[in-house]
């Protein structure tokens, strides 16, 4: 007979940068699906174009990203 020991691991109280970038994808996700699901299109970025792209699959282009030229220094706020 296995006696299986209860586990002493608690679970983290910290937000760690994998629960971040998982819950930013799992929300992102969600919000596509009902977003599609209300309005028959999603607006995204795809192949250098901001595009519709409607829910039985066409694309249409709206209009091309532009190249943002930085000298080499980013400032973030």
């Amino acid at each position: 007979m296995t006696i299986k020991k209860k586990s002493t691991k608690r679970p983290s109280v910290y937000l760690t940068k994998r629960r971040l970038a998982s819950a930013a994808r799992a929300g992102v996700r969600k919000a596509a699906k009902e977003t599609m699901k209300l309005m028959g299109y999603n607006v995204i970025a795809h192949e250098g174009w901001v595009v519709k792209k409607y829910a039985d699959g066409h694309i249409e282009k709206i209009s091309p990203i532009e190249a943002v030229i930085t000298n080499g220094s980013l400032a973030l706020d």
